[in-house]
């Protein structure tokens, strides 16, 4: 399974000021193409800090939440398209495999982001660099990782947004 970190992010590589910062400062245009890539991999994994912040699970996909307490989310939604889970990232994917999946989104946040690093599960980093400067805030890693990338694609999505595709070296 093919697991793509896609992330919005500052220049000076921010993925939010703070835990509850909601991401409208990423655009029109970032949403649009977040919106495509996570309905054609069809699956979504997220902490819960982040699905939190979005308050809703995202339509079209199946949302996987990380959380270290799934037992006391309330699952209110249609449980095809929303799963709590405090299974290790390998345990997720694989389990996303068996359901059929062939690709994945990693949105998120911080977190999550690491720990899929650490588990050398990340294939892709897909980033979308708005044209702001925060200058503190969230790291698109909360620890030291060691990723070796390839630059695969270069484009603009508008006027002002820049969109960079990595290939992770294994």
């Amino acid at each position: 399974m093919k697991v793509t970190l896609l992330m919005a992010i500052t220049l000076d590589g921010k993925i939010a000021q703070s835990s509850d910062h909601f991401p409208d400062w990423t655009g029109k245009a970032d949403k649009k193409f977040f919106m495509e890539e996570t309905k054609k991999a069809g699956g979504l994994i997220m902490g819960s800090k982040t699905y939190d912040t979005i308050g809703r699970p995202l339509p079209g996909r199946k949302n996987v939440i990380m959380t270290r307490s799934p037992e006391s989310r309330i699952n209110e939604y249609e449980a095809s398209q929303l799963e709590f889970t405090s299974k290790a990232p390998a345990e997720i994917t694989k389990q996303l495999e068996q359901e059929g999946f062939k690709a994945v989104i990693l949105g998120g946040g911080a977190e999550i982001n690491t720990l899929f690093a650490e588990a050398n599960l990340i294939d892709e980093i897909v980033l979308t660099i708005s044209p702001l400067v925060f200058g503190n805030g969230i790291s698109l890693f909360n620890s030291e990782v060691d990723l070796k990338l390839e630059l695969t694609e270069l484009t603009t999505l508008d006027d002002n947004l820049v969109c960079v595709r990595y290939k992770v070296l294994k």
